[in-house]
């Protein structure tokens, strides 16, 4: 019974749509109301916000969180030939530089190979470490690392 109901409604659509459109014509179909949009209208686009460049390194909030980049890198160059962040952060450079090495991890391949070069898959360095800005957050954060919640003081209650 259905899916008789179903084909009837289907088969009666296309005759329906028509009337529909001229009735709309003559005002007889009210639309819900709807605000006038001007797409002429643009608010402008915020400022970017300037990059942290104080080099100092930042606390992570877990274990496994990737450290942030406390410097600019708005030109660096990462692509298949080039990575510029490697010039600082590669283990032959990190004695000139100062820079921190980058992870052992970043030489293991899938398989878990070592390899003598960064693998591929930890090549593009902007997947995990992302610059930090002053930008303020618009929404307010209420994250609490790990180590505040251990050593919070308990209340004395049993929640169990």
């Amino acid at each position: 019974m259905r899916r008789h109901l179903m084909l009837a409604l289907a088969a009666a659509l296309p005759c329906l749509v028509p009337a529909l459109l001229a009735a709309q014509g003559t005002g007889q179909v009210k639309e819900p109301f709807r605000p006038p949009i001007q797409f002429t209208d643009e608010d402008p686009a915020p400022p970017i916000p300037a990059d942290v460049t104080d080099d100092r390194r930042v606390a992570r909030n877990y274990p496994e969180q990737p450290p942030v980049i406390p410097h600019n890198i708005r030109d660096y160059q990462i692509s298949l030939n080039n990575n510029q962040c490697l010039t600082c952060h590669s283990r032959q450079f990190t004695g000139a530089t100062q820079a921190p090495m980058i992870s052992i991890t970043h030489y293991v391949d899938r398989e878990g190979q070592t390899l003598g070069a960064v693998a591929p898959r930890r090549y593009f360095c902007t997947q995990c470490h992302v610059p930090q800005t002053v930008a303020q957050p618009i929404v307010p954060n209420t994250f609490r690392d790990m180590d505040s919640l251990i050593s919070r003081p308990s209340d004395g209650g049993d929640r169990r």
